[in-house]
């Protein structure tokens, strides 16, 4: 069993929480649900697990909520992973983190990057470009999560940080309309992300973090140099068929069409609106 304590974020996951907490079942010394007022069964299934302690907390947003649980959650372990609930853990991944951290336990690499494997519509999504590298394991007291309304990395306070080249698997069970409903909550945040950006609030661009420099350069310094709704059909063609996301048949096309096209041309018609009639921004809030 590794000295890791796992944050979990939860509403209404209860399709999704058991097969988290098994995948992750003998290797964490404690697991962390922060849960903001499910209405399923998600809190009920979370209880079985010995392992799993339970804190209610409203959401404002990703980032603030797990920093919540960094402060609030009395986390005595030498590792803190944040993990999300339509994530798994597989038995190579962790044989390879408990070599990592044993290796590092002492010096200055305080956090471990990672990449998943991507399921849509059960299909394992292995074209198209690679996966964002995501920051999720780190010592405890050195992360946490900058206060961004979209693209928040894990930011580490000293050190360095490796990559594990095993992949966690990121797969949601929930429908279409579920997937929908959060991309359509995704681009109001990026939108908002984007106005921030033009006025220069948080966009933290400059990085220790190469990695997180590069990414932020690229989203703002490249993509959003291009037209409205342009940029969409680049994206698309690049990640479509230069990057051989037809490779994925049926679900990759989906997934390209609509992820690289309908939600970027969405992100765009938000931006276009918010020029339009510059409302005031309303809170996001939690997805239902």
């Amino acid at each position: 069993m590794a000295d890791v304590t796992f944050i979990i974020l939860t509403k209404n996951e209860e399709i999704n929480i058991k097969d988290c907490l098994e995948s992750i079942k003998g290797f964490a010394k404690r697991a962390v649900i922060i849960d903001s007022g499910s209405t399923d069964n998600t809190v009920e299934i979370a209880k079985e697990y010995e392992f799993v302690d339970i804190y209610q907390h409203p959401f404002e947003n990703y980032a603030r909520q797990f920093n919540w649980g960094i402060d609030n959650t009395d986390i005595t372990t030498k590792w803190t992973f944040r993990l999300d609930a339509d994530e798994r853990m597989t038995p190579r991944l962790c044989k390879a983190l408990e070599k990592i951290m044993d290796a590092h336990s002492d010096d200055d690499v305080n956090g471990v990057t990672m990449e998943a494997w991507l399921f849509f519509m059960g299909r394992k999504i292995k074209h198209g470009g690679s996966q964002k590298h995501k920051l999720m394991l780190f010592k405890t007291g050195i992360g946490r999560i900058e206060d961004r309304k979209m693209d928040e990395h894990t930011i580490l306070s000293c050190g360095t940080s490796v990559y594990c080249k095993e992949r966690f698997i990121h797969y949601d069970y929930k429908d279409m309309t579920f997937w929908i409903n959060k991309m359509n909550w995704y681009a109001t945040r990026e939108m908002q992300d984007y106005y921030d950006y033009l006025e220069g609030k948080e966009t933290n661009i400059r990085q220790r973090d190469k990695n997180i420099q590069a990414t932020r350069q690229k989203k703002f310094g490249v993509y959003y140099k291009f037209p409205l709704f342009l940029r969409a059909w680049l994206l698309f063609i690049y990640c479509y068929v230069f990057q051989l996301g037809f490779l994925d048949g049926k679900e990759g096309f989906i997934y390209h069409w609509m992820y690289n096209y309908w939600y970027r041309v969405l992100v765009d018609a938000k931006i276009l609106e918010q020029k339009k009639t510059n409302k005031p921004f309303i809170k996001t809030g939690d997805l239902k």
